[in-house]
C-alpha cells in the first residue's frame, strides 16, 4: 500500500484495517463466497488495497490473457486492479460520505466483481470503506438571529440551530461552545436520536439602549482524533421598550429675528431626542397652556419636526419680546414628555432688497465665439442708502465668463475662457446682488446661455485595434463585427460614413474580401475563407463625418480565419491506390517486439485538428501485433506458432484530433515466409549462398520427402554433377533468390547479427525502389544484404555487372541449398 503521501495516523489505521480484513476475510471466504476487505476512506490514489492474485488464488502470468477487469456494482470506478500483478489499487479517492449519504447505519460497502475470462470465473468482493474523521460540522445557516426584548428577565431559555456532521460515531457533533458574554450563556442537551443542541440561557438583563446588538460565536465540536469544528454568528436584537423620556438640547433658548422676516422663515429648528427606538422614539412638538395667544399667532410650530417658523409679520415697533414653552412628548403606550423655553427678539433690519436690470443678453452664441465677445449687459439699483445701499453684482465660480464693470451701474458679461459645447452644452448664468447692509440684502436673476456646434471634434472608435476572430468555411456575406465610432458633435457634424481604406493582397483589393456598410459600420466577409489558404488579413477601416471640412479617424482590424477540421488525413506512408492493399511479407521466426510496418498520415489542418493517433480497425490476430498510437509502428508481441495463419489482415486507421474527428484508412496484408533476410552494409558484390533448412519446421520435410522422394535423388545427382565442374575466371550463373517485399525501402544495406534483428531493420527502413535478398557468406563470414534496382528483376545477367548477384566457385553447398529451395517451393 502507497502511504508514503498519507500522513502518520491514517497510515497506521490503513496499515491495521488492511491486516485485520486480510485475515477476516479468509475465514468469511470459506462461508460466503465473497472477500471482504476493509479501508479507510480518503486513501491516496495509487494506494494497494489487497493482491486479489494471492487472496484469490489466481496464476498472476494468466490475468492478462483472462482479461481480468473489476466491476463496481452502482458506482463509479473509485478502483482498479493491476493485470501484471493482481493488486487492487485505488484509482480516485473514495468519500464515504458521498458514497453512502444515509447514517441509518454504520457501515458503508463498496460491491465489487472480478471476472476473468477462459475460463469465465466471477468473484464477489465487498469493501468495506470506515469513516474517518474527514467532516467538520457545519451549521445550516452562517447566522443565527434572535429578537429579545430588553424587559426580558434573566434565565430565560432560546432554541439554537443545531450543526450537522455527515462523519457517524464519535465522529460526528459531541459539544457546542459559545464566546465570552456577560449576557449570555448556553446547555448543551442530547436528543432521542442522540443529536446534540443548544439552548442559548439569558443569564443578566438587557438595555437596549446600552447596547442594542449582541453579537456571538457559537462553536460546534466534534468528537473524532483530531477533532474537528464549525461556527455560526449568534446576532441578537434587543427590543426596545417606552423607558426614556424626551429631551431637548438646551432647557432655554434666545433667538433674535429680523422685523419683517417672510412669514415661513425658520426661527429655530427644535430636536429633542428619545433613547428609545420604534414609535417609542416618534415625538411630537406642540405649545405648552403657558404660552400666549399674541406669541401663538406670531410663531408656528411643526408638530411632526419641530420647526419654529414666522406665522405673522413681524414689526419691531410693534412687538419687541416674544416667549413661549413648547412640549415634546413620544407615542409609547405609556406616553412620555420633555419641555423648553424659548425667548425671541425681534431686532430692526435693512428691509429694502438690491434690484438687477437684464438690458440685452445673446443667446445661443457659436462654441468657437472670441475672447472677449459680450454676451449680456445688466444693470443694478437699491433704494436704500448708505452701506444698505451699495451693492456688489457676482456670477457662480468656475464659468468661462466674467463681468467687466461699464459706465455708472453698467455691467458686461463677456467670455474669458475658450467654450466646448461637447463638455457643457449650455450654462446656467445667475447674476446674483448684495448690499453691504447688516444683514445684507441679496437678489438674483438667472439666464441660460446655449451653444451652437461647430465640427471640432475627430469620430473615435472605442479600441484603436480589432482583433476578430471568424471560422472558416464561413457563409458569404456573414457578419463579423460591429465596428461603430463615436462623434461628440450634434447634427451633420455627427453623422459618420465608414469605408476600407483600400489595400492590394496577393493581387486581391481588400474590397473584394470584405465589405463595411457604410451608415452603422458592420463589417461583412464576401467570400468564404479557407485557413489553409489564407490565416489572417489586417484592413484598415475609416469613419469621416459630414461637417464642414469632414473629420475623420481609421482603426486597424485583424482577422484571423480560425481552422475547422475540414482535411480528412492521407496515409503517406505505406502508400497504396485508393481502395488498394499494401502487401508485405514477413519471416515466421521474426523475434517479438520486431517492427513490422509504419504507417505515416498527413493531415492539411493546423493545430490540435492536425494531431493523428493510430488504432487497429481489423487485425487477423490481436494477440499478434501492437500499433503504437502515436508514431504509426506496428510490431509483433510475440513470435508466430505453427497454429498462426500465413495471412494477415492489418486494418489501421489513422484518426486526427478535431471535432468531429476524421479519419483514413490502410489495408495491409501480411505474408509470413519460412525465410528471413540478413544484411550486410557493403554493397560490393559477394557471393550468395542459400540456407533454407535452418528455417524449415521438422514435420514440412518429412512430409514433402515422402512424397518426392524420387525426384529429389535425380535432381541432387544430376546439380553435384554440375557444380564439381571448375570455375575459377568466371562467375556461376547467380541463384534466383526469395523476393522478401516489393516495396520503397529508406536504406538500401544493413548490418545484422542475426535472422530475427535484420528482418525487424528490413521492415523498418522499408526500400528505396529495390529488390533486396539475403545469402549466408561462406564459412565463418557475416550474412550480408545486397540490392538490385527494381528494374533488374532477378533474372541471369552478366558476370561483369556491378549490381549482378554471383556464386563462387566452388560454393557446392550453396547451389545445393538453391536447388533444394526451388524443389520445395515447386512442391508446396
Amino acid at each position: 500500500m502507497d502511504y508514503h503521501t498519507m500522513d502518520s495516523d491514517t497510515v497506521r489505521l490503513g496499515k491495521w484495517y488492511v491486516r485485520s480484513s486480510i485475515v477476516f476475510i479468509a475465514l468469511l471466504h470459506l462461508s460466503s463466497g465473497a472477500s471482504h476487505y476493509s479501508i479507510p476512506e480518503e486513501m491516496k490514489e495509487g494506494s494497494v488495497v489487497a493482491n486479489l492474485a494471492e487472496d484469490l488464488d489466481l496464476d498472476v502470468e494468466t490475468l492478462s490473457e483472462r482479461k481480468m477487469r473489476l466491476d463496481i456494482v452502482a458506482n463509479k470506478k473509485y478502483l482498479d486492479v493491476n493485470k501484471e500483478t493482481g493488486e487492487l489499487y485505488i484509482v480516485e479517492k473514495i468519500d464515504r460520505e458521498h458514497i453512502c449519504t444515509t447514517k441509518s447505519t454504520s457501515s458503508c460497502y463498496l460491491k465489487l466483481e472480478v471476472i476473468l475470462e477462459n475460463p469465465l470465473r466471477i468473484f464477489n468482493i465487498e469493501l468495506e470503506i470506515l469513516d474517518m474523521n474527514d467532516n467538520a460540522p457545519q451549521f445550516r445557516r452562517d447566522a443565527i438571529h434572535l429578537d429579545i426584548a430588553e424587559s426580558t428577565s434573566a434565565g430565560e431559555r432560546f432554541s439554537l440551530s443545531n450543526a450537522v456532521d455527515p462523519d457517524i460515531g464519535t465522529n460526528s457533533v459531541k459539544t457546542y461552545h459559545l464566546s465570552e458574554s456577560e449576557h449570555f450563556n448556553i446547555e448543551v442537551q442530547t436528543g432521542r436520536d442522540g443529536s446534540k443542541f443548544a439552548d442559548l440561557i439569558l443569564k443578566k438583563a438587557l438595555d437596549r439602549e446600552m447596547q442594542a446588538v449582541h453579537h456571538l460565536v457559537l462553536s460546534a465540536v466534534d468528537g473524532g482524533t483530531p477533532t474537528r469544528s464549525g461556527t455560526a454568528s449568534v446576532i441578537v436584537h434587543v427590543l426596545d421598550i417606552n423607558d426614556n423620556t424626551p429631551t431637548f438640547y438646551k432647557e432655554e433658548y434666545n433667538i433674535k429675528v429680523m422685523e419683517n422676516s417672510p412669514i415661513g422663515s425658520l426661527v429655530l429648528q427644535l430636536n429633542a431626542t428619545d433613547s428609545d427606538e420604534g414609535s417609542n422614539a416618534d415625538i411630537t412638538y406642540s405649545y405648552s397652556l403657558y404660552t400666549s395667544e399674541k406669541t401663538q399667532e406670531m410663531f408656528n410650530i411643526n408638530p411632526s419636526n419641530g420647526e419654529l417658523t414666522v406665522k405673522g409679520m413681524l414689526n419691531y415697533e410693534d412687538f419687541r419680546i416674544y416667549d413661549m414653552e413648547i412640549i415634546a412628548m413620544d407615542k409609547g403606550a405609556n406616553a412620555l414628555s420633555g419641555q423648553c423655553k424659548i425667548r425671541i427678539l425681534v431686532e430692526d433690519m435693512n428691509d429694502n432688497h438690491p434690484e438687477i436690470s437684464i438690458k440685452s443678453f445673446l443667446s445661443p452664441i457659436k462654441e468657437n465665439a472670441e475672447l472677449g465677445t459680450v454676451i449680456a449687459v445688466v444693470s443694478i439699483s437699491d433704494k436704500d442708502s448708505g452701506d444698505n445701499g451699495q451693492i456688489d453684482i457676482t456670477i457662480q465660480a468656475n464659468l468661462p465668463f466674467k463681468l467687466k464693470e461699464s459706465a455708472g451701474n453698467f455691467f458686461e458679461l463677456v467670455v474669458s475662457e475658450s467654450l466646448d459645447r461637447e463638455k457643457a452644452p449650455e450654462y446656467e448664468i445667475t447674476f446674483t446682488v448684495t448690499d453691504r447692509g447688516s444683514p445684507s440684502l441679496s437678489d438674483n436673476e438667472t439666464m441660460t446661455l446655449e451653444l451652437l456646434d461647430v465640427n471640432d471634434n475627430v469620430p473615435q472608435f472605442p479600441q484603436s485595434f480589432y482583433t476578430i476572430r471568424v471560422m472558416e468555411n464561413n457563409a458569404p456575406g456573414a457578419l463579423l463585427e460591429s465596428l461603430t465610432a463615436y462623434d461628440p458633435d450634434l447634427h451633420e457634424n455627427q453623422y459618420l460614413v465608414y469605408f476600407i481604406i483600400e489595400r492590394e493582397i496577393a493581387n486581391t483589393s481588400m474590397s473584394m474580401l470584405f465589405s463595411i456598410s457604410p451608415e452603422n459600420g458592420k463589417l461583412y466577409a464576401l467570400k468564404t475563407f479557407d485557413h489553409e489558404i489564407e490565416e489572417e488579413f489586417l484592413l484598415h477601416i475609416e469613419a469621416r463625418d459630414s461637417g464642414v471640412p469632414p473629420l475623420s479617424s481609421n482603426v486597424t482590424v485583424h482577422i484571423i480565419i480560425v481552422d475547422q477540421n475540414d482535411n480528412t488525413p492521407v496515409i503517406v506512408s505505406p502508400w497504396c491506390a485508393h481502395g488498394s492493399v499494401v502487401e508485405e511479407k514477413i519471416p515466421r521466426s521474426t523475434d517479438k517486439g520486431s517492427l513490422v510496418s509504419k504507417v505515416i498520415a498527413i493531415d492539411g489542418d493546423s493545430v490540435l485538428n492536425s494531431r493523428i493517433t493510430y488504432q487497429f480497425l481489423q487485425v487477423t490476430d490481436a494477440t499478434l501485433f501492437s500499433l503504437d498510437q502515436y508514431n504509426g509502428e506496428i510490431r509483433t508481441m510475440r513470435m508466430f506458432s505453427y497454429r498462426d495463419p500465413r495471412l494477415q489482415r492489418l486494418v489501421v486507421v489513422a484518426k486526427d484530433n478535431g471535432e468531429p474527428a476524421l479519419s483514413a484508412t490502410v489495408t495491409i496484408k501480411l505474408s509470413t515466409v519460412e525465410t528471413a533476410v540478413k544484411a550486410y552494409s557493403d554493397l560490393t558484390e559477394v557471393p550468395l549462398e542459400y540456407d533454407i533448412f535452418s528455417d524449415l519446421n521438422l514435420y514440412l520435410v518429412i512430409g514433402l520427402g515422402s512424397v518426392s522422394f524420387l525426384l529429389l535423388i535425380t535432381i541432387l545427382v544430376t546439380i553435384v554433377l554440375k557444380c564439381q565442374k571448375p570455375k575459377s575466371s568466371k562467375a556461376a550463373p547467380p541463384c534466383r533468390n526469395s523476393v522478401v517485399s516489393e516495396r520503397n525501402s529508406f536504406a538500401d544495406s544493413t548490418l545484422v547479427s542475426n535472422d530475427a534483428y535484420w528482418y525487424s531493420m528490413f521492415l523498418a527502413e522499408t526500400r528505396k525502389g529495390k529488390l533486396v535478398v539475403r545469402q549466408p557468406a561462406p564459412k565463418g563470414s557475416r550474412y550480408i544484404v545486397s540490392s538490385l534496382p527494381r528494374s533488374t528483376g532477378l533474372t541471369e545477367t552478366s558476370g561483369s555487372a556491378p549490381s549482378t548477384l554471383q556464386v563462387r566457385t566452388g560454393a557446392n553447398d550453396s547451389c545445393f541449398h538453391l536447388v533444394i529451395a526451388k524443389f520445395f517451393s515447386f512442391s508446396v
